[in-house]
């Protein structure tokens, strides 16, 4: 199971993470998402409410808020989730919140953007699209492409996070977006043309394997940020800087990862968690 238990204490402070996210595989897997990350996060946050943490930050998801084409999403945005690992962050934010309404336990909760950057798992579109063509083999596209995410380096989302951690007001959520946003298919076509180092259109289409779609897939995560602007945190890695130093770290880091070909399969069909 895939489960990151990551806690942090320091004279009573406390950053929790309690999180599962692989989307596709929660189509098949939902009760282990819905076990891990609903779940999970009530014993997390019980726990911290037990020991008198200084503060709990519930890391969550831009999708949450389900799909837009236009409109932009700001924390007081409707929840709307549209697959099962959304659906799972909802529910626990939920129960993160009600500690704040009942007990008025100083909890925070974020939304942040797509994170990417060095020792992500391969199961994640950047580092599985990077390792697939340094394996001579072709980007896997769920569907047509089109749809659009909002890359955010890893090191900018740890300082959005240590913000929240100093200033974030209790009982509030912050969303932690950046503006820089690109279709999947034009990810894969960047990918191609740093690693197989090619600028023709033809040549870069044969790296490409157009797959069968997930049963849902939101075109877009549009996000307002100006909340945790207010707080004094902006992003600052510039794409080009992140990708290249995310492609460097896989090129000689790849295989210290435990099944990391699995993860490189589209759409995978696991067996049901028991």
């Amino acid at each position: 199971m895939s489960v990151t238990y990551d806690c942090l204490f320091s004279r009573r402070l406390s950053k929790l993470y309690d999180h599962k996210s692989r989307q596709d595989l929660s189509f098949v897997r939902a009760f282990e998402f819905t076990y891990v990350n609903v779940y999970g996060t009530h014993v997390l946050v019980s726990a911290a409410h037990e020991a008198r943490v200084e503060k709990f930050i519930y890391v969550s998801t831009d999708e949450v808020y389900g799909g837009s084409l236009d409109k932009e999403f700001d924390e007081s945005s409707p929840k709307q989730p549209t697959n099962p690992y959304a659906s799972s962050k909802a529910a626990a934010e939920c129960f993160v919140q009600s500690y704040w309404e009942q007990y008025k336990f100083p909890v925070v909760i974020t939304r942040s953007s797509n994170v990417y950057g060095p020792h992500q798992y391969p199961e994640k579109v950047i580092p599985k699209f990077i390792s697939l063509l340094q394996h001579n083999r072709k980007c896997c596209i769920h569907g047509s492409g089109l749809q659009t995410r909002n890359f955010l380096y890893a090191t900018d989302v740890v300082e959005a996070f240590l913000t929240v951690l100093k200033k974030g007001k209790p009982g509030e959520i912050y969303n932690i977006g950046t503006n820089f946003e690109m279709s999947v298919l034009q990810l894969a076509k960047e990918l191609i043309q740093l690693i197989k180092e090619t600028n023709s259109e033809s040549e870069m289409e044969n790296w490409v394997d157009y797959v069968d779609d997930r049963p849902t897939n939101d075109m877009r995560y549009p996000m307002k940020s100006e909340k945790i602007h207010g707080l004094g945190w902006r992003p600052k890695v510039p794409w080009k800087e992140g990708i290249k130093k995310t492609i460097e770290w896989y090129r000689e880091n790849f295989h210290n990862w435990k099944n990391a070909e699995k993860a490189l399969e589209p759409f995978p069909v696991q067996p049901p968690f028991v």
